[in-house]
């Protein structure tokens, strides 16, 4: 646990063991830690070098705990300040970054990555550097990286980063893939389900892209994709299929079910009000919801029919029956 501050495991489990009795010989400690004496001590050594132990002025040989409230404080402290630093230098060369690529050359917008080893990092990269959306195409044929071994995109979700998930039916019959899928589920990954994708895809943020270049047999190799006119094509295709996707979802028995895109009946009402001219606040207030939550669900009526304004929500509404074109009188 204390990884994080430059300690190793027989270093933190000494400063835990010299916690626990306060101050002890060399020999004591070695015993407790069923170590050597040797190592023991440089263990201590490492732990005065932290300001986390220091030898009894009173008595040769005797060690001493330092009080974790003060000395890990001010280690904690300084961490956070080199973070702050790092995170500071990070947002100064991303802004230079920038400032210099306005106008990228046009070999600088893609970049060729060849080896499995090199796909896989820079697949795990990309997931990682995500702060806001990952969207995905996937087949059953993984290049460089299996669902199973996808641990960035664990991590990413744990830091609130979303993601949109396409998958090819054939995946589904594989051993490994309700696997996949349940765990993306209890992630709460949105997944759908289609009977086949036009290719394997990766997209961050709208910002990056990621395809694969080679077929089965030969070396894996990706296209990295930069923010480009190639970058909103991409996207363009994520959309397009994820709107053709049916969502999936585990049913309590562990089968897969697949559910019928539509809008539920409060989406209905929230619509039926909306095209009655009222604003997200009067919805809200008229059905007792959030303002959030009316947001949230038009925005997702509007992903769900592809609409990119409230005039074509309400297009697709009528055009789907959604909601009927009732005379007024």
């Amino acid at each position: 646990m204390l990884g994080a501050i430059g300690l190793d495991e027989t270093q933190e489990s000494a400063y835990r063991a010299l916690v626990a009795v306060g101050a002890a010989e060399v020999s004591d400690l070695a015993h407790r830690l069923a170590l050597p004496e040797s190592n023991t001590e440089r263990a201590l050594r490492r732990l005065e070098q932290h300001g986390l132990a220091a030898q009894s002025s009173a008595r040769t040989g005797r060690w001493v705990a330092a009080p974790p409230g003060v000395a890990l404080g001010a280690l904690l402290t300084q961490q956070r300040h080199e973070l702050d630093r790092a995170e500071l230098a990070a947002a100064l060369l991303a802004e230079e970054y920038r400032a210099e690529a306005t106008e990228p050359p046009v070999h600088d917008l893609v970049e060729v990555v060849t080896g499995a080893s090199a796909v896989a990092h820079r697949f795990h990269q990309l997931q990682l550097g995500a702060a806001r959306e990952v969207c995905a195409l996937v087949t059953g044929k993984p290049i460089a990286v299996s669902g199973l071994e996808n641990e960035s995109e664990e991590q990413a979700a744990s830091r609130g980063v979303s993601f949109r998930v396409v998958i090819e039916r054939e995946a589904l019959s594989l051993p490994s893939g309700i696997l996949e899928l349940s765990a993306a589920l209890s992630r709460d990954e949105q997944c759908r389900v289609v009977d086949r994708v036009p290719t394997k895809l990766v997209v961050a943020d709208a910002t990056l892209a990621m395809v694969p270049l080679t077929g089965r047999d030969a070396e894996p190799a990706a296209l990295v994709v930069h923010a480009s006119g190639l970058l909103e094509s991409l996207m363009g295709l994520f959309e397009a299929v994820w709107r053709e996707a049916m969502p999936l979802r585990l049913g309590e028995n562990g089968r897969m079910k697949e559910e019928t895109i539509g809008p539920d009946p409060t989406d209905l009402e929230i619509l039926s009000l909306l095209l009655a001219g009222l604003t997200d606040a009067s919805v809200a207030k008229q059905l007792e919801l959030g303002l959030r939550t009316v947001q949230r669900r038009v925005k997702g009526l509007m992903e769900l029919t592809g609409a990119t304004t409230r005039l074509q929500l309400g297009w697709h509404a009528y055009e789907r029956g959604w909601v009927s074109r009732a005379s007024r009188g």
